[in-house]
């Protein structure tokens, strides 16, 4: 039985960072679907985000939402934040995202050196090849070590060596969280706490982000059983949030892969979400004419 697709997906990838479909590729595939509104958030960057705008305009009614998504360092545990409707015009944003790609190309070198002690070693200029023009990232490295044949599946490569429990896992340089929500706040933006369920004592941490100015969590994401998007709601509904959701879309095969689109999100969220963005200030994209 087919699947039913939402008429938004607010988090999705390119192949500018560890996605595997351009970002024209990734509109056309959103829109092919039945997707309207649709948010491109790569990690740590904005170079995709004007072709996805050139390949929104062909589709009449769709709407492409810019996007960010940003690491944040916190003791034990990891939170990932979503900017939506940023001014990617601001110089010092550039300059804050350029130095996390540097960050990540020092992460994936320490990463491989690591490898080759462990005895799976790949190649630094393999990776570069798989990443492209792309920001680095553990996606790219876990395709060069299943081509290498050290394991079988992406989620091995994770759990055995570039996970945050893997023999080979690096650290990186990364904001606050309370630093990535005033970053994307001074960009003109809305933070977003993605996929809450991955960040240890996630209550709480949601309780701390809210009071550090987040807008909204995701609750509506791949693969959440109807109990925990209920739980995250309810969560969200407490704290004064917006409960959003999204695929998280890379195109890569892993077992949890969902397309755009494929997410419990009711259409009326994807309405109201946008109707909160403008009553903040923010700057929306029109719908293409058509």
């Amino acid at each position: 039985m087919a699947r039913l697709v939402s008429r938004g997906d607010f988090h999705t990838h390119s192949t500018h960072s560890d996605g595997l479909r351009s970002p024209a590729e990734l509109v056309d595939l959103a829109a092919s679907r039945g997707v309207h509104v649709l948010a491109l958030t790569d990690h740590d960057t904005l170079d995709g985000l004007a072709e996805a705008e050139a390949a929104a305009a062909r589709h009449p009614g769709f709407t492409l939402v810019p996007g960010v998504e940003l690491s944040c360092d916190v003791p034990g545990t990891e939170v990932h934040i979503l900017g939506y409707f940023i001014d990617r015009k601001r110089p010092e944003l550039r300059e804050q995202l350029d130095g996390f790609r540097r960050g990540r190309i020092d992460r994936a070198r320490r990463i491989i050196e690591a490898l080759d002690r462990l005895g799976a070693p790949i190649e630094w200029s393999r990776v570069q090849e798989l990443a492209g023009e792309a920001s680095i990232g553990r996606p790219h490295i876990a395709q060069a070590l299943l081509e290498a044949g050290h394991i079988e599946s992406f989620n091995e490569a994770f759990d055995r060596f570039i996970g945050r429990n893997g023999a080979a896992y690096a650290e990186r340089p990364k904001l606050a969280p309370a630093e990535a929500i005033a970053m994307i706040r001074d960009a003109g933006g809305l933070a977003v706490f993605a996929h809450p369920s991955f960040t240890d004592d996630y209550p709480r941490v949601a309780g701390e982000l809210a009071d550090a100015g987040l807008f909204g969590l995701e609750a509506y994401y791949k693969g959440y059983e109807p109990e925990l998007v209920g739980e995250l709601a309810a969560l969200a509904e407490r704290l004064g949030l917006f409960a959003l959701g999204g695929s998280d879309y890379h195109g890569i095969d892993r077992e949890d892969e969902r397309l755009p689109g494929e997410i419990p999100l009711p259409d009326a969220v994807t309405d109201a979400f946008l109707e909160a963005a403008r009553a903040r200030g923010c700057t929306v994209p029109d719908p293409a004419p058509g």
